[in-house]
């Protein structure tokens, strides 16, 4: 069997550890062995479950434990070879070493390195499945961005590097009166680029998904909005909505009944906006979900007798279709409007560019030698159209 993954994201305070939390004890508690993963440098998953967590996975249930990374000692483990080398740099040019560490440390380090913790559970097998509490939606969208971006970098810059510094390591030194990176250091880039490459491809994967999480509000909703659009430019699938919060209607109380009438408007847009998607609702409980049991019974109402952990089917965020001349490339981007979005080709690849967020997409090998004709944003997708080059040989 395969890992299932899930991501749980949304704006800050929307209840995304709790959702996330309550998902995982609902499939432990059908006998699935399941983690829990955080990014999230608040460190609030212990609370959704009553517990104090270290830096190792936990057990707090049968099937089911939860893990914060310790971002101090995964960073040690694969940046400090790096860290070493950079900071000899900066001593040869005077740097006090306080500075120089400060200067070495990756902005991002603990939400990249906890998804390379991510990558070593996937691939160790101890688990059926692993369920993620992100940060909120835009440093999770900043972190998704990463790996595909460290791989650009370190497949055009280091490979080069290390034939060119192997050769000249002795002349360089001199030269410029710095130490030149051993193979040592060289090595060390190559596994956190393997392990970041492995990342991204186990993220891309029709197992693994993002879930959105929000409340009923319009600022909320927005930003959910957004976020489809990027998540689905970088080729994450999302395969749902849960909309947290919900007040439950008849109550008699009008202040209360004001804000069900006000609610129940903002749902009616979030079922407009995501009809393509599965939407749960989770009603205000009694009381706060604490702990394993009240978690299921959160997750059990929230979920309403479907398949939490169903994966989607259907096509991904990117399909190429042939055509008699051709091909044409298809990128979901829900909500984009023509206005919002950018086009380049730059050798072999497509830039593309939506609002604030740009994604350097490594063009399938099949599209390499063709030429874009054109491109249009139509039906919620960027749709490129290629021109076969030559005659496809029979």
């Amino acid at each position: 069997m395969s890992v299932r993954i899930i991501l749980f994201t949304g704006k800050g305070g929307v209840g995304k550890t709790t959702t996330a939390a309550g998902t995982a004890a609902l499939a432990a508690r059908s006998g699935l062995r399941t983690l829990v993963l955080s990014t999230d440098a608040a460190h609030s998953l212990g609370d959704a479950f009553g517990l104090p967590l270290g830096g190792e996975p936990v057990q707090v249930a049968p099937n089911l434990s939860l893990h914060q990374v310790d971002a101090q000692r995964r960073f040690e483990r694969s940046w400090g070879e790096i860290q070493g080398y950079l900071m000899s740099v900066l001593d040869a040019a005077g740097v006090d070493p306080i500075t120089a560490e400060e200067l070495t440390v990756i902005p991002g380090a603990e939400e990249v390195l906890a998804l390379l913790e991510l990558r070593n559970h996937v691939v160790s097998g101890e688990w059926d499945v692993v369920i993620v509490d992100c940060a909120p939606t835009a440093e999770t969208l900043r972190l998704l961005a990463l790996p595909e971006a460290l791989n650009w970098y370190m497949t055009r810059m280091f490979g080069m590097q290390r034939r060119v510094v192997k050769a000249l390591r002795p002349m360089l030194t001199k030269a410029a009166g710095v130490p030149m990176p051993e193979d040592a250091v060289f090595d060390a880039i190559e596994r956190l680029h393997r392990d970041l490459e492995q990342v991204q491809q186990i993220l891309t994967e029709k197992d693994a998904t993002v879930r959105l999480v929000l409340t009923p509000e319009t600022v909320v909703v927005a930003e959910a909005r957004r976020s489809l659009t990027t998540l689905s430019l970088y080729g994450y699938r999302v395969d749902g909505v849960i909309a947290n919060r919900v007040f439950p209607e008849g109550s008699g109380d009008p202040w209360r009944e004001g804000w069900v009438d006000s609610q129940q408007a903002v749902l009616a847009e979030v079922r407009q906006s995501f009809v393509d998607l599965p939407i749960w609702l989770s009603e205000y409980s009694p009381g706060e979900p604490v702990g394993v049991d009240r978690l299921v019974t959160f997750a059990e109402a929230a979920y309403d007798a479907t398949d939490a952990l169903a994966v989607p089917v259907g096509e991904g965020p990117m399909t190429i279709t042939r055509t008699p001349t051709g091909a044409v490339l298809r990128i979901a981007l829900p909500f984009a409007q023509r206005t919002d979005v950018d086009l380049a080709r730059h050798g072999d690849e497509l830039v593309v560019t939506v609002g604030s967020y740009r994604r350097l997409l490594a063009l399938p090998a099949a599209l390499i030698r063709h030429t874009v004709t054109g491109a249009r944003v139509e039906d919620g997708a960027l749709q490129v159209r290629f021109r076969f080059e030559q005659e496809e040989q029979p």
